[in-house]
């Protein structure tokens, strides 16, 4: 792919706002990004969490992913979850389920009949994607096809090798800080839903797609992640991009002046497993 179509359709993916109700009738702002796919071909339809360190980002600051999804030929529902310390868990991922549940009841006019579901997110918005797909899973609704995963915050210990290189000598952790506002109380602490990387079982997840930088905050917790999913003998694909500048940040950028430096490698890698996972979803 040629860098003026990332910039074309990255920089400035076309998109529509709207609400999605919950179940008790509250409102949800989200996002729509991409189309049905053509010839009565469905597209992948994801659900998509921004990052933010659970306390800020918004359906702005994820665009350049979502942007990134529907590149790749997915239809994607990103959602304004509510934010901490506000909102701690378990609002975010009760919102989230929610807008699961919606995306997957009209994913016929989202994005054709027999639409593949995905859940997606980066940074914080990842931990909740990972989280709604274990709740899914243990309501046993709705069917999975996959996650996405990119630079997911999976572990509030904050001490992984490489988030102390990442913090350097800095005295605060902005990180370690959104953990501290989104778990709330010792309660989120050992829920599973709240941080996957503790959870004790991962039987019945869909394929996982895991991207970190070399030099990411989250390298080493996400891929700790995927390995014990492959160990529980789950489908992982994961990349860890070698010359990734500002990753993560360059994922949360609301609209940059330009492309995220690894968006060919990242459209690659989404093309693959939308490929790879739908087969296996049919199969």
């Amino acid at each position: 792919m040629s860098d003026t179509t990332v910039k074309n359709s990255v920089l400035a993916p076309d998109f529509i706002d709207t609400v999605a109700p919950t179940a008790s009738g509250e409102s949800v702002a989200v996002r729509l990004y991409g189309s049905k796919g053509k010839s009565g071909e469905p597209s992948p339809l994801v659900l998509h969490f921004h990052g933010g360190a659970f306390v800020e980002g918004d359906l702005d600051s994820g665009c350049t992913v979502a942007g990134l999804l529907a590149t790749a030929g997915a239809r994607v529902v990103s959602v304004a979850y509510p934010l901490s310390p506000e909102h701690p868990f378990p609002r975010p991922l009760e919102i989230g389920y929610e807008m699961l549940q919606w995306s997957y009841k009209h994913r016929t006019r989202l994005a054709g009949k027999g639409a593949p579901m995905y859940v997606a997110g980066e940074e914080a918005g990842a931990n909740l994607a990972a989280g709604v797909c274990l709740m899914a899973r243990d309501q046993r609704h709705p069917p999975l096809a996959g996650q996405i995963l990119l630079s997911p915050m999976l572990n509030p210990c904050a001490g992984t090798a490489s988030l102390r290189a990442a913090n350097g000598d800095a005295t605060e952790c902005k990180w370690a800080e959104g953990w501290s506002k989104f778990l709330g109380c010792a309660y989120g602490c050992i829920h599973p839903y709240a941080v996957p990387a503790m959870a004790q079982r991962l039987a019945g997840l869909p394929a996982t797609l895991i991207m970190v930088g070399d030099k990411d905050p989250m390298h080493d917790e996400a891929l700790a992640y995927a390995s014990r999913l492959q160990a529980a003998g789950h489908l992982v694909q994961q990349h860890v991009f070698k010359v990734a500048q500002q990753w993560p940040d360059a994922l949360l950028e609301p609209r940059a002046p330009e492309p995220c430096p690894c968006a060919g490698a990242v459209l690659e890698q989404l093309a693959l497993f939308f490929e790879t996972s739908r087969c296996r979803a049919q199969a």
